[in-house]
């Protein structure tokens, strides 16, 4: 594979300027980066830093006002919002701080749901469901409604849900915010387990010893690139 190949996102010179009545606020300036496939990534800066934004943009939530955006060789960047809602649904699953269940439906059909939005035959989607779950341990759960899970439960299921149309992204924005510490440390410990089957995730987190789960860290600052590291995963 060659390194273009091997790049699943490519950012160049990416900004972000919002109007707001008589003035210009840059969110980001000028980004660039590239992300391969399989990397475990976390994106971190302080409150109003750009990360929010970058999040946003590489979720294909909204669009730069300058600058490029490829994922998956996909140019992304200057597509329209169905388009880029094509994409969302294809190939970028999202985990939140808040898990977005809907609270009158199972475990099994909340994960289900992206698979009915696109289309899957009945049978298809109901076995790409149960393997989701199975993947993040819930098999025995499936049946239960979010008011009868554990936040850590509710987090698992949340991820089945991201990972069930098999995205090429796994986007989550602070994934342990909402749990206590032990649990958040079986979600990160999930999240190396997903990783190690070959999928590609990045967080965003405001804290570092979550961020420290990761193989490499952006920092964010006023819009910038303020450092790129990287680190050995741990074994």
């Amino acid at each position: 594979m060659s390194q273009a190949d091997s790049n699943l996102i490519v950012v160049e010179r990416l900004w972000k300027v919002y109007k707001l009545e008589t003035q210009e606020v840059e969110a980001l300036r000028g980004v660039t980066f590239t992300i391969t496939r399989n990397e475990f990534l976390a994106i971190m800066g302080p409150s109003g830093s750009g990360k929010s934004t970058l999040m946003n943009l590489i979720g294909c939530l909204d669009t730069p006002s300058q600058g490029t955006y490829e994922l998956n060789g996909k140019l992304v960047s200057s597509m329209s919002e169905d388009e880029l809602a094509h994409i969302r649904n294809k190939e970028i699953g999202f985990v939140f701080q808040v898990f977005n269940l809907l609270p009158r439906a199972s475990a099994f059909r909340n994960v289900e749901l992206p698979l009915i939005y696109s289309g899957v035959k009945k049978d298809v989607r109901e076995g790409k469901a149960r393997r989701a779950l199975e993947m993040v341990e819930m098999k025995a759960r499936m049946t239960h409604k979010p008011a009868e899970l554990s936040g850590g439960e509710r987090q698992r299921v949340a991820i089945a849900r991201a990972l069930v149309n098999e995205p090429s992204l796994l986007l989550a924005d602070e994934p342990t915010g909402n749990l206590d510490s032990r649990t958040g440390r079986e979600i990160l410990n999930l999240f190396h387990k997903i990783h190690a089957q070959g999928n590609t995730i990045i967080m965003v987190t405001h804290d570092q010893e979550v961020a420290n789960q990761a193989q490499r860290i952006i920092h964010i600052r006023d819009g910038e690139i303020e450092s790129d590291e990287r680190k050995e995963m741990r074994p």
